[in-house]
């Protein structure tokens, strides 16, 4: 093989150039582990995914994703972007793809549905996060604070303490009183590295998601996500995270049964905004399932010279 084709995208956003981008390669056979590492390192985009023939035939693809620096079992703008990648070219592996993808990813079966304007256009997708929700351990307010150069004051602590939440990758997950807080926000590295030996001792990873309600409308979110240890220093827009944050807040939901919808809006401090729609069902208690949306944009194709 001595080229292969990539398509990238845009995702969470309907304008191109905004939202968070992606590249797509849609047929990565024959590549290997080093090779798939150095294409990502080489886009320097938060994510780069692989799709491979499914091992069950009765799923659409196997995909691997990698950031530039290492490969993750899950994200959520990347399954978002390549449902609207192959729901747009209609096939893989020659097969037809349909509109309701399943992916095998290292953190399980990712199904994802795509979405449609009035004219019948492919326009975004939605896609069910793959793990229920789990908590770590809670992160102290001081080791907030440290990662992003804020005052200890500013983190709220109304609504949960900050803490380590997943529903396929996980995240410190963190209020802010307000919006003034989230725009000063600053990553510093040595505290990410010293977070992550303290709170992620096997792998060292510390990725940061910070929030702030909207006083209006309290499922209406502003955020931000930091990961300089895996070469993002920050990103414009985390559907995993944004799962996990709103089965984080569905949780603690006083009722026993609830259908809670939340718009989060990142990436607006990198000039890239980004809207990402979460959905969380809650029943006897518990969450039961997380559906992280929205729409995707066209922008590039080509080749990658190995």
């Amino acid at each position: 093989m001595n080229s292969v084709a990539y398509v990238t995208v845009d995702v969470f956003t309907s304008e191109r150039f905004s939202g968070n981008q992606l590249a797509v390669i849609p047929d990565a056979r024959g590549l290997t582990d080093a090779q798939m590492q150095n294409i990502a390192a080489e886009f320097r985009y938060s994510e780069v995914t692989f799709l491979l023939p499914p091992q069950d035939r009765a799923n659409t693809a196997q995909v691997r994703i990698f950031t530039p620096a290492m490969e993750i079992p899950f994200a959520g703008h990347p399954n978002v972007g390549t449902a609207f990648v192959l729901g747009r070219q209609n096939e893989i592996f020659g097969r037809p793809a349909g509109d309701v993808l399943r992916f095998e990813e290292k953190a399980g079966l990712v199904e994802a549905a795509l979405t449609r304007d009035a004219e019948g256009h492919v326009i975004g997708a939605g896609i069910f996060a793959p793990q229920p929700l789990s908590l770590g351990p809670q992160v102290d307010s001081e080791t907030i604070a440290r990662c992003t150069s804020i005052e200890v004051a500013a983190i709220s602590l109304a609504t949960h303490a900050p803490v380590i939440a997943s529903v396929g990758l996980p995240f410190a997950v963190a209020e802010l009183a307000d919006l003034e807080t989230l725009g000063k926000a600053c990553p510093n590295t040595a505290a990410f590295a010293e977070a992550g030996r303290r709170y992620s001792p096997e792998d060292g990873q510390f990725a940061l998601f910070l929030y702030v309600r909207q006083p209006e409308n309290p499922w209406a979110l502003r955020a931000r996500m930091f990961a300089p240890l895996d070469n993002v220093i920050e990103d414009p827009a985390t559907g995993s995270a944004s799962g996990a944050l709103g089965a984080l807040l569905t949780s603690v939901v006083p009722d026993t049964d609830a259908i809670v919808e939340i718009t989060i809006e990142q990436g607006v401090e990198m000039a890239r905004r980004s809207v990402i729609g979460v959905t969380a069902v809650k029943s006897n208690g518990q969450v039961q399932s997380v559906r992280i949306a929205g729409q995707c944009a066209a922008v590039m194709s080509g080749s990658i010279l190995l």
